[in-house]
């Protein structure tokens, strides 16, 4: 269950989502997910024991796992990561400047629906 959903707000190739927000303290994870219906084309988990998890959910089937080996979020601070979307990936650039690139396995031009769950606050949710 989403603690915050944006429903048919459209993030299109070429364009960047943009998020800011705190992590709660103490929690042990928080997940964003970028969507299309039932199906995840971007799954992140942000695990505070040290990694961060990208994925996709299709048909109800999970694909292999993409771990980037550490977590740049803090408990209680602020952080601002981008996600750009193009025909072949998503490229996360997360607060410490590192980057992710995660294929569009969906292959969709565009991404309707996002839920952010476990233990974060969002402050600002923009798509340029």
């Amino acid at each position: 269950m989403a603690d915050m959903l944006v429903k048919n707000r459209p993030l299109r190739v070429g364009e960047t989502l943009t998020i800011t927000g705190i992590p709660k303290t103490n929690v042990q994870r928080f997940v964003v997910n970028i969507s299309s219906g039932v199906d995840h084309a971007l799954h992140m988990s942000v695990q505070f024991h040290g990694t961060v998890i990208y994925n996709s959910c299709q048909a109800g089937c999970w694909g292999a796992e993409v771990r980037h080996g550490r977590c740049p979020f803090k408990y209680d601070k602020l952080f601002k990561f981008t996600v750009t979307l193009t025909r072949e990936e998503f490229l996360v650039v997360l607060s410490d400047g590192s980057e992710i690139h995660f294929p569009n396995r969906l292959g969709a031009s565009e991404y309707k629906d996002f839920s952010f769950d476990e233990g974060v606050l969002i402050r600002s949710f923009e798509i340029n």
